[in-house]
């Protein structure tokens, strides 16, 4: 006699805990075992960004409901019930500027990372403090990713919207905030503002003055990471399907939350810098020095130590482009044979180039479709790895350390798991490359810092215990000189080209 099968037996586990990523494209919820770091799922939801012309954004309110859909998602995968939930947090986007009413209702669409209309107030504040004052204060300098820049190009083109302006949030610390009703951040994402010094670690009077900002305006900034903003209120509870009163940790920016998921600490010995190849590329690792190089964004970590940033804007969607446009399969790529193509299609930010376009040259009879296509994952990853170059340099290490000697790179995000992506970082770097095992970094970060809200843990050591960063570690080859030299030759030759 058989029997119809019953319900699907639970495995007895630990507390969970949320950590949700609302990057560019989309929220990611990973609903992830507390006492491991076990991925059990993770929820998505897409987002929408409109604009063209060097506009970018998307309205706020469209991250709040793919936070709702992400998070219903991931629990449904991982056969959770919304009580084992024991703390979320969200990491978000750098940069964006989301400015609301008297009721946190979004005046309008929030200006994104990506978008470059904010070039001209951006050289504009350069020339107001000159290169040496902008780091000596931030650590960085303005370019139109930056959220103070956004906020100028707010006051000169929609100065109603600036002057009715109740609050002005970031990406992340605006999903806090809906979440707990408590307006938060952390030193992480507020050193990505321009308004936040990470000398001193506050908010900055004459950065404030200069651009026009009141600080009342802004969320304050809790020390250190992982920790708690409030509590889910029951209009959040009820939007997102988990109990009301459940602890809310501060969040941070994305790349901060990836550097934590990773267990990269400003208190440690510098180890292996970071090459995160997404919508952006950026490099990035946890110094206990502060750096202040003009090719670098020189932020703080979430933990309150430093994290030195270079962040490339065209990278795997620019690439795709290029295969979309030649009817190519991404990995159909061929190395470049003399070819070089600068996929600047969305203008750059390092090196600083808001109204750049692409560039090709080299281009012959005998030049394959190919060869088209690999030239364009060589200037992608090329601009990527002169960025890590300026950053190994700011932190004291020597760049060009050769072949085994050479400090090994963590190669990381949706690039890190393309065969192309990764064969061209070995070929142009001639480092040795780990590809951690996890996925979803900056998701894992998040819950990491959930959990130490809940627990009064180091979110660091939380994410260390878990071993996110640990995975396969492929030798170093030789390094590609002579393609490197050839397209550091035509980036510097066709600068003025790319800026027109």
């Amino acid at each position: 006699m058989t029997h119809p099968p019953g319900p699907p037996i639970r495995v007895r586990r630990g507390p969970v805990v949320i950590g949700v990523d609302s990057s560019t494209q989309s929220t990611k919820a990973a609903v992830t075992d507390a006492g491991t770091g076990t991925l059990l799922a993770v929820g998505r939801a897409p987002h929408t960004v409109t604009g063209a012309d060097g506009a970018r954004q998307t309205d706020p309110e469209v991250w709040w409901r793919a936070l709702a859909a992400a998070v219903a998602e991931g629990l449904r995968a991982a056969g959770t019930e919304a009580r084992e939930v024991t703390g979320i947090a969200v990491a978000g986007q750098q940069h964006g500027l989301v400015v609301l009413d008297a009721a946190g209702r979004p005046l309008r669409d929030a200006l994104l990372w990506n978008d470059t209309r904010s070039a001209p107030q951006a050289r504009a504040l350069a020339e107001k403090l000159g290169t040496q004052g902008w780091l000596d204060r931030t650590g960085a300098l303005p370019v139109a990713s930056m959220t103070a820049t956004k906020w100028q190009w707010l006051r000169e083109h929609e100065p109603h919207l600036a002057e009715a302006a109740a609050g002005v949030r970031l990406p992340h610390d605006f999903l806090t905030e809906r979440l707990c009703g408590t307006a938060a951040t952390d030193p992480g994402d507020a050193s990505g503002t321009l308004w936040w010094s990470t000398a001193d670690s506050a908010y900055d009077p004459v950065l404030l003055e200069l651009t026009g900002m009141d600080e009342e305006l802004l969320s304050p900034v809790a020390p250190g990471g992982g920790r708690l903003a409030g509590h889910l209120t029951r209009a959040a509870a009820a939007h997102l399907g988990l109990p009301a009163g459940l602890p809310v940790a501060v969040g941070t920016g994305d790349n901060m939350a990836a550097a934590v998921g990773l267990g990269l600490g400003g208190a440690g010995l510098l180890d292996h810098p970071v090459v995160s190849l997404g919508t952006s590329g950026t490099v990035f690792a946890a110094s206990r020095t502060r750096p202040a190089v003009p090719e670098l964004a020189g932020f703080a970590s979430a933990d309150g130590h430093h994290l030195p940033l270079g962040c490339t804007l065209n990278c795997t969607l620019a690439v795709d482009k290029v295969a979309q446009l030649l009817g190519l399969d991404r990995e159909s790529a061929e190395p470049g044979a003399g070819l070089v193509l600068l996929p600047y299609l969305d203008g750059e930010r390092t090196p600083d180039l808001p109204h750049a376009t692409g560039l090709l040259t080299g281009l012959r009879h005998a030049s394959t479709p190919g060869q088209l296509l690999g030239a364009a994952y060589e200037g992608a990853v090329f601009t990527v790895l002169r960025a890590l170059d300026a950053l190994l340099g700011a932190c004291g290490l020597d760049p060009t350390a050769p072949g085994p000697a050479a400090l090994p790179l963590r190669l990381v995000g949706g690039g890190a798991r393309g065969r192309t992506w990764v064969e061209t970082v070995r070929r142009l770097s001639g480092r040795p490359v780990i590809l951690p095992e996890a996925t979803e970094l900056a998701a894992l970060g998040a819950a990491a810092l959930a959990h130490a809200a809940v627990t009064g843990a180091d979110p660091v050591a939380v994410a260390r215990s878990w071993n996110l960063g640990e995975g396969r570690e492929l030798p170093p080859l030789e390094g590609d000189m002579a393609t490197w030299e050839r397209i550091g030759s035509v980036l510097e030759q066709g600068t003025g080209t790319l800026l027109r």
